[in-house]
């Protein structure tokens, strides 16, 4: 694990190599990532449960004739 002096070391180097424009550039992005990320989760279960409610509701016996 590291000491918050040698995680504060890190973020120093990190901003003089990248400069602060580009960190804040990066950080938007990766922000942009995590909402499509999220966004795809729920449309993706949303799907999901879609499809086990219209499964659950069709209670009709298959290859049975109506009567």
């Amino acid at each position: 694990m590291a000491s918050p002096i040698q995680l504060l070391l890190i973020a120093v180097v990190i901003l003089v190599l990248f400069g602060r424009g580009k960190i804040a550039s990066m950080m938007g992005e990766f922000g942009k990532g995590i909402t499509a990320f999220k966004r795809g989760v729920r449309e993706g279960s949303e799907e999901i449960e879609k499809a086990a409610s219209d499964q659950a509701r069709d209670v009709t016996p298959e290859g049975k004739d109506k009567v």
